[in-house]
């Protein structure tokens, strides 16, 4: 492509002259200081893009195994309510029983037993809550489902 020249106007034939033209000459040294930015830049960039892939990559895999854990306890909070509402089903139908036959005894027996399993929550006999929390909040927690 044929370069237009305008009157008065200065057309550089390198980049060097822009360079020279507007800082004067330039030195090996101011050479080799532009280079050694320029390897600088590069490494940093390097290093830079390195964390961010490693970062993408570490977000994809805790984000897969939230999903795998959300699974897992979806599904056992399915079953466990499940077989709660089996019970609660057994537990009412046997207190209908109770109070169509006047059994006074066996009324409070099924509502003590009603009483029980709604005092207990699927996770009681998994531990401390309060520890739960506390390793949710160290990133350095692994859990094994």
């Amino acid at each position: 492509m044929a370069e237009k020249k305008t009157p008065g106007a200065i057309v550089p034939a390198k980049v060097k002259d822009v360079v020279v033209a507007a800082v004067g000459e330039l030195s090996a040294a101011d050479a080799m200081a532009a280079l050694t930015k320029l390897v600088e830049a590069v490494k940093v960039h390097e290093v830079e893009s390195t964390k961010r892939e490693k970062l993408r990559v570490y977000e994809k895999t805790e984000v897969a195994r939230i999903n795998a854990s959300k699974e897992v306890l979806k599904d056992y909070f399915d079953r466990v309510f499940a077989e709660r509402d089996a019970t609660y089903t057994k537990f009412f139908e046997s207190l209908d029983v109770a109070l169509q036959s006047g059994d006074v005894a066996a009324m409070q027996t099924v509502v003590g037993g009603i009483v029980e399993v709604a005092r207990q929550s699927p996770l009681a006999n998994l531990g401390n809550l309060a520890e739960l929390r506390a390793a949710l909040d160290d990133p350095n927690t692994v859990f094994e489902f």
